[in-house]
């Protein structure tokens, strides 16, 4: 199980949920009311689930990938903690993830 911190833009929580391992970050989110189109549906073909990874947070996921680096640049608000949601799997590992919702962030859904 994994505790999930979902913040809001300017950084106040927004809600905090325990996910099981093997989760996808975008599906817990969407399932969690936070604002991430996910367009694609996690196929890596598009940046609607840009992401802010907490900083302690950050250096426990694995690398993003080539094309994951390469969508990011594409995506509004990246800093050196950006993610994509979709590529990120929850693991009893992890334990906890604190991620933030990057100015801009909408759900066309909502």
């Amino acid at each position: 199980m994994t505790l999930v911190r979902f913040l809001k833009e300017d950084g106040s929580l927004d809600r905090e949920v325990v996910a099981a391992a093997g989760a996808n970050l975008l599906d817990v989110a969407q399932a969690n009311g936070q604002p991430l189109e996910g367009a694609c549906e996690g196929s890596m073909a598009c940046s609607t689930c840009h992401i802010i990874v907490d900083r302690d947070d950050f250096g426990r996921l694995p690398p993003a990938s080539e094309e994951e680096d390469d969508l990011l640049d594409l995506a509004a608000h990246v800093s050196r903690t950006s993610r994509l949601a979709c590529q990120i799997t929850l693991t009893n590992e992890l334990e906890q993830l604190t991620v933030r919702m990057p100015g801009g962030a909408y759900n066309l859904d909502r």
